[in-house]
């Protein structure tokens, strides 16, 4: 299963996310769930980095399945729309594939 936590800061605005695991709903290289949740996270970062002035940190071990974004400081409004806009489609993965995805919520 793939976990997404989403982390907020005290003010309840994003302060990054956590991916991690393996979807296990195919096999490598046909998983639609796996891939689904790559494109929306990696698009996601592509994007702030491209589109915006946040100044984020990026770690990931693609073996484990783990990738973890984190803002260096407070979020723009920009950031927030496509951190918005992440989740909207993480949530529509969740939605019908649940059993293979799970987001969750984590203060700071």
């Amino acid at each position: 299963m793939i976990t997404i936590t989403l982390l907020e800061d005290s003010k309840g605005a994003y302060a990054g996310f956590i991916s991690e695991g393996h979807a296990g709903y195919a096999d490598k290289g046909y998983d639609i769930v796996c891939a689904s949740v790559s494109i929306l996270v990696m698009n996601t970062i592509n994007a702030i980095q491209t589109y915006t002035r946040d100044v984020i940190d990026v770690e990931d071990n693609e073996k484990e399945g783990f990738l973890m974004m984190h803002f260096q400081s407070d979020i723009s409004e920009e950031a927030t729309l496509l951190m918005d806009a992440m989740v909207l489609g993480l949530s529509g993965v969740e939605d019908q594939y649940g059993d293979y995805v799970k987001i969750l919520i984590q203060g700071v």
